[in-house]
């Protein structure tokens, strides 16, 4: 009988303790430190079927390292792609993380039913007959997709061997367990024990592997941080549960940028990709309104044009409101104090809301001139014209700042066909025959006097 060993783990950053204690000293948190039994025996979590002779690695220059046949594997999905880089890497390990309900298991379960490879995806949570329901619901056609619902890694990599996948998914980390780890599935040795093993498989085989991970109330993916730096790439899906678009983004990619973004549309047949969000973002009216600009913005690489909503009202109780959704509270009142100190608009005393349509997020400074312009239409209650949109940001001085990579936004204002574009003074372009209007300005006054 091999010796039992008990240790103790924070099970909110993975710290290991002799003993307990009320509070963690890594992360102050308290009452998060429990008690797990490690069965101390020599493991042999995935194992080569045919080799049985362990290899040893040896050093090799740089240059003489082949990388001839580590072509990324295509997964049907353009967007998907876009967000690692070009498509997947062989023996990489991907985590997709993201709130419960968000759409993770749905996007991993519809890539693999398109994927033109022998792919192999492991339930944790699910039986077979619910991932085919929902198989059908997504995509009825003929797949190379086969369905697994295991917890047990030693049965899994069993499978595996007799399967020989191209692509393994995973659905979830946190319901996976080891033989040779004693505690439940779940927590911070489970975890780190089952992505060890996972990972050993990947690198031996070439085979890439994606996981599901779940997340923390405060939106960390569950587990240790450890399990973070392990993979090769942590993506994050999000978005808001009453909206439809959805949103791929890249915590952490080897292989690739992380600047760039993935749109996605939840419909009842699954997730539509979005290649034109723009046409989206923006709402279609029949009549102007005050209080709405559009603006020429950068998710990454790829140029988004949103719209800004704004409503300033007078204040019924003494003390005003500010309000933001989608956007920097702080810096909203940013901006309405360079409009009070500089172009002398009093908004002391008014409420001031704001929204960034479509439900997203937005950190790009050049959204700025934006937020100004609406503001200004919905107070002097003056419709701004539909063909019109802004690029710039806003100093505390009330100069109208340049920003990057601005000929990308002016090309995509103008294949949307808007008709003309503000944006910084100081800002150099280079574009010829451009079939929109550039007004070039340096001041917040200027804005002022040309829109009002």
């Amino acid at each position: 009988m091999a010796k039992v060993k008990t240790t103790f783990f924070c099970q909110n950053c993975g710290t290991q303790y002799a003993k307990w204690q009320g509070q963690c000293t890594a992360c102050k948190e308290w009452n998060t430190i429990v008690e797990e039994v490690l069965q101390k025996e020599e493991k042999s979590g995935w194992k080569m079927p045919d080799s049985s002779v362990k290899r040893v690695s040896k050093p090799l220059l740089i240059q003489d390292i082949d990388t001839s046949q580590e072509s990324r594997l295509d997964t049907m999905d353009v967007e998907f792609n876009r967000v690692l880089g070009g498509g997947i890497v062989p023996g990489s390990l991907i985590l997709l993380g993201g709130e419960p309900g968000i759409g993770k298991s749905t996007l991993l379960l519809q890539i693999s039913l398109k994927l033109p490879y022998k792919t192999l995806y492991v339930s944790g949570e699910e039986s077979q007959k619910q991932i085919k329901m929902r198989a059908e619901r997504i995509y009825p056609g003929i797949t190379n997709c086969y369905i697994l619902t295991e917890t047990k890694t030693q049965n899994i990599f069993k499978q595996i061997e007799s399967l020989k996948p191209d692509i393994v998914v995973i659905d979830s980390i946190q319901t996976l367990h080891s033989d040779y780890i004693e505690s439940s599935s779940g927590s911070i040795s489970q975890i780190k024990e089952c992505t060890t093993e996972l990972i050993q498989f990947a690198k031996e085989t070439a085979t890439p592997v994606i996981l599901i991970g779940h997340i923390t109330k405060d939106g960390n993916i569950a587990g240790p941080k450890i399990l973070e730096h392990m993979v090769d790439t942590v993506l994050q899906f999000e978005g808001d549960r009453n909206h439809v678009f959805r949103i791929l983004r890249a915590n952490k990619n080897r292989f690739g940028s992380t600047n760039e973004l993935g749109i996605y549309e939840m419909q009842g047949s699954g997730l539509r990709e979005v290649s034109n969000p723009s046409e989206i973002l923006i709402s279609k009216k029949d009549e102007d309104l005050s209080g709405n600009a559009i603006a020429a913005t950068l998710e990454g690489m790829r140029p988004l044009m949103i719209e800004v909503q704004a409503l300033v009202s007078t204040a019924v109780y003494g003390t005003p409101q500010r309000s933001a959704t989608g956007f920097n509270a702080k810096r909203l009142n940013m901006l309405l104090a360079v409009l009070e100190k500089r172009a002398g608009f009093r908004l002391g005393a008014k409420d001031v809301f704001l929204n960034i349509t479509g439900g997203i997020n937005v950190d790009d400074p050049a959204i700025d001139l934006a937020v100004v312009a609406a503001i200004l239409s919905s107070n002097e209650d003056t419709p701004l014209h539909k063909d019109v949109c802004f690029a710039a940001e806003v100093g505390l001085s009330g100069e109208i700042r340049p920003v990057q990579r601005v000929e990308q936004r002016i090309i995509e204002a103008e294949k949307l066909g808007f008709a003309s574009i503000y944006v910084s003074k100081y800002n150099k372009i280079s574009l010829k025959n451009s079939g929109i209007k550039i007004h070039l300005i340096s001041k917040i006054e200027d804005l002022v006097n040309q829109l009002l």
